[in-house]
């Protein structure tokens, strides 16, 4: 049983459901087979993923049929794509950033063009409408070609690889909308980064290398019918994963930790040479690429795009005030990070109602989002004082070109305005203003606190908006300007440059909204060529992330749930281990005899929506009723779609054998896969027999009933399973309790079931 197995609850239903979580009841147990629909969880529609290996007997005879030769193809064809992953990735992310480099290069021009001439309201014309054609290119690419691109895409990617299959969120046209809606909204000068979209997009290369051709297009290769099954594409998917982290940072280590620690929910030694061996791939790739523009054949593009803030010029000293001063920074971050999941959570609340409307309605919220950042973006400069420039500029100020510390904006010749050095250039370069070391007094404090607050604010409301958007560089923007700012409060004491202090503020949000440590780490550190400061963001991570865990969940695992995707958590709720595996058991039980009637198999495939069904072996087949294995709903489609009938009630395993090979198993790509419709039974064949044991797996995993919930749990995250087994502890009854699935573990289901048990920690 799966999640399209379970009822959706209506309006009636969730109101019960209500009641039941208001008012206490006196029963422990509140439901029975019969009111399953109304007491359990909002489901999901969602299918899982079929990780485990089976062990059959058509498995075992394609395994023994290999020859060398097939077993060397498969092992060179795992490392070939992961250089295909990798070099497809590394050109993705070049083509985007070169792409935004260049597109908000003109754009940004355009505007100090004008203002440089005094011609300030076509200024914010040509600013303001450049913003919004940009951004409603990419609303129109979500609502209308790939709604599932829109967002970060890393929480889709993290519940993929923990065995959910989300619709469409690896599809080709995901893929085609994730890269321009990215570079078209991140061009828009939205608060949004290109960073997480960028995982979801090696994510979706992968799925599509790892597909195998595709049926629907009768494209399907046989010499990658090794590859077409859920277990080898989740390696993919987790290579993809890290690339994507690699080729949007040019962080290769980092991309390796940060598919261990937070994308994948499974890992292995052999997968971490494989990812590293991706990653190094993005890496020369961006090398080659970046030698290649400094010559400036790549347009605009030039310091900006694939970033990296060397901040290796200032001088790593500190003392205990600067200790203090990292302490006060990451609780800073703790508090301040999870109050932004807070507020996004909220937000992206609201905006699910909205974009529900329809697409007209996701056009017009991101038209509403562009204007009211391009009247902050321009209208906040303003109220910045002028500077005068610094006698010993290592750049020109004021500067008239794309990027650069020293915006001129309405200021007289000599002076610069520090807010608009933050606000008038791409996200990129903002954040490599506020890195920049050895300039102390080149914002001014008052300009550091409009813009983090208006940053704070314009990423808050910005995510959930029908954009590919990430969260990684609106976090690290704020954060290293209130690392800045907590910098200049603390010169009179500190020896620490204030383009340090603004690394740690980075550090200190990023640890206390997303709530990772070692990835983050690392990627700071690849990102700042800085390896004198690792102590200290070691410091300010372990603080700002335990700082938020006292408050709520990390920002990734609360849009994994916001979004109805039943993830399955590392750790078990605290409750479970006051169940065992029977007390959550639902009915009723379908199982099917070792040679079963084929109008059996289509009846219950007609009536339920069950993946997975036990096989009972019966006398004269068994001595008594034993559990013989368990057949999943896609290979029983397969199995009668190729007629491997008999008459009479006998075992037919040489016949299935011979009709039918591991092949026609294989896992369909993005095409349609065999439907229920797709069946040509004849009435005469409904009394005819089919013989189960060829493909049924069997050694499926069980546990006793009695065992812990919370250890039932581990067990089936740490397996990646989509059935589990629940047999009976004594003998003399039947040889399977029920079947344990992904829903079965969800709190929502656990506690309709005993709405008590909340309070028993």
């Amino acid at each position: 049983m799966d999640f399209e197995e379970r009822l959706e609850i209506d309006d009636f239903e969730s109101e019960v459901m209500e009641r039941i979580y208001s008012k206490p009841l006196l029963i422990k147990r509140v439901n029975t087979t019969s009111q399953i629909a109304i007491v359990g969880a909002n489901v999901c529609p969602v299918e899982s993923l079929d990780y485990e290996v089976p062990e059959n007997e058509l498995v075992n005879e394609d395994w023994r049929s290999r020859r060398t030769v097939q077993i060397v193809q498969y092992i060179l064809l795992k490392w070939a794509f992961a250089l295909i992953i990798g070099l497809s990735t590394g050109l993705v992310g070049i083509f985007n950033n070169i792409a935004v480099e260049n597109i908000a290069g003109f754009k940004l021009l355009l505007t100090t063009e004008l203002m440089l001439k005094h011609k300030y309201y076509k200024a914010f014309a040509a600013y303001a409408g450049c913003n919004l054609g940009l951004a409603t290119s990419a609303a129109a690419l979500c609502a209308f070609i790939a709604p599932a691109a829109a967002g970060s895409g890393i929480p889709e990617v993290k519940a993929y690889l923990n065995g959910v299959d989300a619709y469409s969120i690896l599809a080709p046209s995901t893929l085609f909308v994730k890269i321009f809606g990215s570079i078209f909204g991140v061009a828009a000068g939205f608060v949004v980064g290109k960073e997480g979209p960028m995982v979801h997009t090696g994510s979706c290369i992968a799925s599509l290398i790892g597909q195998g051709g595709s049926r629907k297009y009768h494209l399907t290769w046989r010499w990658l019918r090794y590859f077409k099954n859920d277990r080898d594409r989740r390696d993919l998917i987790t290579c993809g994963a890290a690339a994507g982290v690699a080729a949007a940072f040019r962080a290769p280590v980092g991309g390796v930790l940060f598919a261990l620690e937070e994308a994948a929910s499974w890992w292995r030694s052999a997968l971490l040479w494989r990812t590293f061996f991706t990653t190094a791939v993005v890496a020369i790739v961006l090398r080659g690429f970046i030698q290649l523009c400094s010559t400036g054949t790549c347009g605009l593009f030039g310091q900006g795009g694939l970033i990296m803030y060397d901040i290796s010029a200032a001088k790593v000293v500190y003392s205990t005030p600067d200790i203090l001063a990292v302490i006060l920074l990451g609780v800073i971050g703790g508090i301040l990070g999870s109050l932004y999941n807070y507020l996004v959570d909220k937000v992206l609340r609201t905006y699910s109602i909205i974009n529900e409307r329809g697409a007209a309605v996701k056009i017009l919220l991101v038209i509403m989002i562009s204007l009211l950042t391009s009247i902050c973006s321009y209208g906040l400069p303003w109220l910045a004082t002028c500077i005068p420039c610094p006698a010993d500029a290592s750049t020109s100020c004021p500067n008239t070109d794309v990027s650069g510390n020293y915006k001129s904006f309405q200021c007289p010749p000599g002076h610069y305005n520090d807010l608009a050095s933050l606000f008038l250039n791409t996200n990129d370069d903002a954040i490599r203003n506020l890195l920049s070391t050895n300039t102390v007094k080149e914002f001014h404090i008052s300009s550091l606190f409009i813009f983090f607050v208006a940053v704070y604010c314009l990423g808050i409301i910005t995510y959930g908006i029908a954009i590919p958007s990430g969260l990684f560089i609106p976090v690290i923007l704020a954060g290293s300007c209130y690392g800045r700012l907590v910098g200049r409060l603390f010169e009179p004491i500190s020896k620490l440059d204030v383009g340090l202090f603004s690394l740690l503020g980075a550090a200190s949000f990023l640890g206390g909204t997303m709530r990772m440590t070692v990835s983050l780490c690392v990627i700071l550190l690849e990102l700042t060529n800085d390896l004198l400061m690792l102590p200290l963001v070691m410091l300010v991570l372990l603080i700002s992330k335990t700082m938020g865990d006292m408050f709520n969940k990390g920002v990734y695992d609360q849009i994994v749930k916001l979004k109805g995707l039943p993830y399955m958590e590392a750790h078990p709720e605290p409750y479970m281990k006051h169940l065992i595996a029977r007390d959550v058991v639902t009915g009723p039980l379908i199982t099917f005899s070792g040679v079963e009637k084929v109008g059996n198999i289509l009846h219950a495939l007609k009536n339920t929506g069950h993946n997975g069904f036990p096989v009972i072996d019966e006398p004269p087949f068994s001595d008594a009723p034993e559990l013989c294995g368990l057949v999943l709903r896609s290979k029983l489609l397969v199995l009668l779609k190729g007629k491997a009938f008999s008459k009479d009630r006998v075992l037919a395993g040489n016949k299935v054998l011979r009709k039918i090979s591991e092949l026609d198993f294989a896992k369909a790509g993005s095409g349609k896969g065999l439907k229920l419709e797709d069946l040509d039974i004849q009435e005469e064949e409904w009394d005819m027999y089919v013989d189960l044991h060829p493909i049924a797996n069997t050694s499926p995993y069980t546990v006793v009933e009695t065992m812990s919930l919370a250890k039932a749990a581990v067990l089936f995250r740490e397996l990646g399973l989509r059935h589990m087994c629940v047999v009976p502890k004594s003998q003399g009854r039947p040889p399977i309790v029920g079947i344990l699935t992904r829903h079965d573990f969800q709190p929502e289901h656990i506690l309709g079931l005993y709405p008590h048990i909340r309070f028993q920690q």
